[in-house]
Order: C-alpha cells, then structure tokens, then sequence
C-alpha cells in the first residue's frame, strides 16, 4: 500500500466515524477539562449524601425556579430564589463565604447555569448541581412540596437498584 493510499484509508475511517471526526484531546489537556469541570459541577447524589450525612455540609442548594415550580417539589433544605431575583435578594438570603450548589429541572434546562453565572458574577462560591431536580427525584431521593415530603422509587435507569451507590 502507498503512503497516499494509506492516508485515503486513514481519512476515510476517521470521517467515516463521528466519534473520532474530530481527535480526541491529549491526555494533559483532558485532565485540565475534567478537572475544571469537577470545580463546576455536583451531581445529584454527592449532593444527597453531603446534606444527608448530617451536621453542616459546608455548602447551600439554591433552586432557582419559579413559585410555582418550587410548589411542585424541591429539596429540602433548598433556598428558593428564582433567576431573575438573584441580583437583588442575593445578598439577603446567601452568605458569599459559604459556596452554592444551583439547580433548576433538569439536564433539558439551562436555568442553574444561568443562576450559577448570577451568582459568581455577584462574587458567590459556586457549582451547578448536574440532573437537576427531575434527577433528584429519578434517583429516588426525598423532596418537599407544598404538601409535604414525598419519596419516589429510584428510576433502575439513573440509580441502581441494588446497591447505595453506584460506585463511580
């Protein structure tokens, strides 16, 4: 095979394959990505077991959703302070030597991450919960609404069904 055929094959497989249609990032740079991204972000259930293991967890969740949103579920213990009031209630509700954790419904919405931006924009300490509310409720973790407490199964899909963690 010539030096030109081997190059059409090689080009023709990496096109051919969206995964590696663009290369993947050296291993350095990979570890900068990810790392940064843990700096960003919290899921679900380290969030669940951080307020759960009792005592103080060194952190406040903030649900940044409507009133109306809120009354349909959130977590406990939550702060309520939609995105748009967060440049003028921040101040009184949050204290900035005590990070934040956002969320809103879920991997569909982008509303933590504006609320995230709000708020670091304000000088907060703060990392956006992944999942959302819709995975705090997937994974089967207790949530409040104007009613009362509730409890769902865990979804087999997004929790495991057999262990406490998943182990990741």
């Amino acid at each position: 095979m010539t030096t030109t055929q081997s190059l059409a094959t090689a080009t023709r497989s990496r096109t051919a394959n969206p995964v590696l249609r663009v290369a993947p990032a050296t291993p350095a740079e990979a570890a900068a990505h990810f790392r940064a991204s843990l700096a960003f972000h919290a899921d679900v259930s380290d969030v669940a077991a951080a307020l759960g293991a009792g005592g103080d967890p060194g952190f406040v969740v903030l649900d940044s959703r409507s009133t109306a949103a809120w009354d349909q579920g959130h977590v406990p213990g939550a702060v309520h302070l939609p995105t748009a009031l967060i440049p003028e209630q921040a101040g009184q509700l949050l204290d900035r030597a005590v990070p934040v954790v956002t969320y809103c419904w879920g991997p569909g919405c982008n509303g933590a991450t504006r609320a995230a931006l709000a708020l670091a924009e304000l000088g907060y300490q703060v990392k956006e919960m992944l999942g959302g509310f819709e995975y705090w409720v997937r994974e089967g973790f207790e949530f409040e609404t104007w009613e009362g407490r509730e409890r769902r199964p865990a979804d087999p899909l997004t929790a495991p069904t057999d262990a406490d963690d998943c182990g990741c």
